[in-house]
């Protein structure tokens, strides 16, 4: 294995190989894909380019394990979650550092990241506990109606570069804790992460060794082969995504022939309102964790900001101010804020938005600019003011650490516009009158909204959007009901 560019306590978390059917395999075609450090573009590995042949092998494995995975008890399947849970809480801070390697984020970033990660598996481990039928007042004297919730069968997840550890688990956790084997595709960008995570999983006792071969499995390489075949063959019944819309529609329409079980964690276009009765710093607060987090690159991410003409000129300046004293470096840089974006398409958008936005008429408060100094992919957090409704910030995700503040007067104006989008994941607002926070709640169309808040996912909430960001929620007691199916029994035959 190439020599991994970060000091790794526990060696035993790296490998160069995908976990099929309790084994790490190379690919079939002995093809790999480079893997880079996205601050420094060191090369950290190379994975597996697998394909077609690799997932019809991993469907064939889960569902020969699938009878003998949903006949454990709950309790089993709980106590193999918390063995799972407390391995990564145990190699927290390599699994961080993995994580930011490859994926760039600052170290103190990726650790709340494994944190929340091993949140979901936790969460989910109890919850599975909790999977209750009912019974129903029968309708018919000598009958009696029951209703059971049953694993769905085997399932398949592709995952994002953006958080590596926390979509794994936000994924594993309830297909497990349902009874359901699954077989995670990972990011090619950010694949390091989520084989540590399989390998602790392994040492929990999701293994060959204790009968559990195809349970969890792990691909690399080859999305469009791997994605179409999980789609298309009848083996898997559920997938999850948390990808672009159009990935997501593509694989709408590859599953149509087979009818699957759908979760899709699509695209945003988050509205961040400040109204002109908020909270002013508490406001400038929540756009910098919201909108910064991450460098910017994060589905949730505020990504149009509207300000009151009453508040607009003070807002900017605060946030200006704080924007410029962000301290800019690679990820393992103490005290680093802002990391680099994941790699050049991603660089190339961000200063394509900004070019668009300052061409309709945006000013640059700060930032603005590369930063060349600092590497190849590093892009100086930025603030425009007076971006135009036309501008390329409003009607696209961004995915970088570019905030476009925008005037408004009033609530009805504001609100119509936060809603004219295809998109409808996440919107935020703030604003101290009740009747206010009541109307604007309601009024907004998206799935998760921030009331005086810049961050808003917990393990213990349901995630997910409407209209075009997707279908289905993570998390919560909604997120292990994408897991199950509901069967209806009617007994007969009863004397009384």
């Amino acid at each position: 294995m190439t020599t991994y560019p970060v000091t790794i306590k526990n060696t035993e978390l790296l490998s160069e190989h995908g976990f099929i059917a309790g084994e790490w395999v190379e690919a079939h075609s002995k093809k790999t894909q480079p893997v880079h450090n996205p601050a420094t573009q060191k090369l950290i590995g190379s994975i597996p380019w697998m394909d077609q042949r690799e997932t019809k092998l991993a469907i064939e494995s889960a569902s020969k394990v699938l009878p003998h995975w949903k006949g454990h008890t709950a309790l089993e399947r709980a106590n193999m979650l918390m063995n799972w849970y407390r391995l990564i809480l145990a190699n927290e801070s390599d699994l961080a550092a993995i994580l930011t390697s490859e994926n760039g984020k600052p170290l103190a970033e990726a650790k709340g990241e494994i944190a929340y990660a091993a949140s979901f598996i936790r969460w989910f481990a109890e919850e599975g506990r909790r999977i209750y039928g009912r019974h129903v007042p029968h309708q018919k004297h000598g009958t009696r109606i029951m209703v059971i919730q049953q694993p769905i069968g085997v399932t398949f997840a592709i995952t994002p570069w953006n958080f590596p550890a926390a979509m794994v688990t936000r994924k594993l956790a309830p297909a497990l804790a349902a009874g359901c084997p699954m077989i995670v595709k990972c990011s090619e960008f950010t694949p390091y992460t989520a084989i540590a995570l399989i390998k602790l999983a392994e040492q929990a006792g999701f293994s060959k060794a204790n009968g559990l071969a195809g349970v969890i499995q792990l691909l690399t390489g080859d999305a469009v082969a791997i994605g179409k075949e999980a789609c298309t063959n009848p083996i898997v019944k559920k997938i999850s995504l948390t990808g672009s819309t159009r990935v997501g529609k593509i694989l709408m329409e590859q599953s149509a022939t087979t009818l699957k079980k759908l979760s899709l964690e699509l695209g945003g276009n988050a509205p961040f309102i400040v109204f002109e009765d908020a909270d002013l710093d508490k406001a400038v607060a929540g756009a910098l964790i919201c909108k910064y987090r991450n460098s910017g690159q994060t589905c949730v991410c505020a990504n149009r900001i509207f300000v009151h003409k009453k508040l607009y000129k003070d807002f900017i300046e605060k946030l200006t101010a704080a924007v410029s004293q962000f301290k800019v470096a690679d990820g393992f840089t103490p005290d680093a804020q802002i990391g680099p974006l994941i790699n050049d398409a991603a660089f190339t958008k961000v200063q394509h938005h900004v070019s668009d936005a300052t061409a309709h008429g945006a000013q640059i408060t700060t930032g603005g600019k590369p930063l060349a100094h600092l590497g190849k992919n590093f892009y100086a957090p930025t603030v425009l003011s007076n971006v135009s409704p036309d501008a390329l910030l409003n009607t696209e995700e961004t995915f970088g650490p570019v905030g476009g503040i925008i005037p408004f007067q009033t609530e009805a104006e504001v609100i119509a516009t936060a809603n004219n989008t295809p998109y409808g994941l996440a919107a935020y607002f703030y604003s101290r009158d009740v009747g206010r926070v009541w109307r604007v709640a309601e009024s907004i169309e998206a799935g998760i909204i921030g009331i005086n808040e810049g961050i808003i996912s917990y393990e213990t909430a349901p995630f997910g959007g409407i209209k075009e960001s997707g279908m289905g929620r993570e998390g919560a007691t909604e997120g292990i009901q994408e897991y199950l199916y509901t069967k209806y029994l009617l007994m007969g035959g009863i004397d009384t």
